[in-house]
């Protein structure tokens, strides 16, 4: 065979080639765009479940990968991370038992003490989720005395202090866990005039809770409570505070029929909320608001004793 003979073999030998190598490469692109193979991917690591690209809902493997790392790493970094994606996946009901049978509520509940603001928040947000379920709340009380420390003494307004009251106010759906915050009311009531519209709201939500139940209307009526507290019946107040105080109102007057506690008023001292709420200042403020121009606040005010 001549050379000029060889050299075409040989450049056709390439062009084969090449064509195959072609061939290969779209096979395996069409499989990984979506073509009509599988989409081929890798099992991810513990720390690429927190790098916030992985939105997928995680499963008992990956939880418990998840957990492990949250237990063993020191890196506040990879500690807020893991406990955000924690926490969104305990938004699901599925997640909220497979995590507290994994063992997962002590490892997060652990975090509420880290020195890390945004830490603490995270860990907060993930257990307000899990408290959904009742049976994760028989072990997420444990930490009630601890939120309502943070939630009393930490910054005010602050999304740390917001976290845990949402968490309370979970906690506290059920009449079981809310004798434990009985000694803390007083400092709610603080933290409630003092604080700006969503740490009010917030606050309220939890009120509300505790005045839905019978047992907690003594503890509630007989805290010392500053008599700014009735500027919150004021016309101009947003509606979604002022209704609040008026369904605490209401529901504390649901509770003293039923206990009777307006027949035993010498038990409770000067300058409680008893004195406020059924003390003449109270009542001119609620006659006030009985041509409120919102009908819901009108309607709430109607349903109320006559002042």
């Amino acid at each position: 065979m001549g050379r000029a003979g060889h050299v075409g073999w040989v450049a056709a030998g390439l062009v084969l080639g090449a064509g195959a190598c072609y061939c290969i490469y779209k096979l395996t692109r069409g499989q990984r765009q979506g073509g009509r193979g599988p989409r081929l991917r890798p099992s991810p690591s513990a720390e690429d479940l927190t790098d916030g690209s992985y939105d997928d809902i995680l499963n008992v493997d990956q939880l418990q990968k998840l957990l492990y790392l949250l237990e063993s790493t020191d890196d506040p970094i990879i500690i807020e991370r893991a406990l955000v994606t924690l926490g969104n996946n305990a938004a699901f009901s599925a997640n909220q038992i497979i995590i507290r049978e994994l063992g997962g509520i002590p490892i997060i509940g652990s975090k509420i003490n880290n020195p890390y603001l945004s830490i603490k928040e995270k860990a907060l947000n993930a257990l307000n989720n899990l408290s959904v379920n009742v049976e994760n709340q028989v072990k997420i009380k444990v930490y009630i005395n601890q939120v309502c420390k943070d939630v009393l003494s930490g910054p005010l307004d602050s999304a740390v202090q917001l976290a845990g009251l949402r968490l309370l106010t979970n906690m506290t759906v059920t009449n079981d866990h809310q004798h434990m915050l009985n000694s803390y009311i007083p400092d709610l009531f603080r933290v409630l005039l003092t604080g700006n519209g969503s740490t009010k709201v917030q606050v309220l939500k939890l009120l509300v809770n505790l005045s839905e139940n019978p047992a907690m209307a003594e503890g509630l009526l007989g805290a010392q409570v500053d008599s700014s507290f009735l500027s919150l019946f004021e016309r101009h107040v947003a509606k979604e505070i002022l209704l609040r105080v008026l369904t605490l109102l209401q529901n504390i007057n649901n509770c003293c029929k039923k206990e009777g506690c307006l027949t035993i008023q010498s038990t409770f001292p000067e300058g409680s909320l008893f004195f406020l709420l059924y003390g003449e200042e109270c009542a001119q403020k609620m006659r006030a608001l009985v041509d409120h121009h919102d009908a819901d606040v009108k309607e709430k005010v109607t349903v109320l004793p006559k002042f």
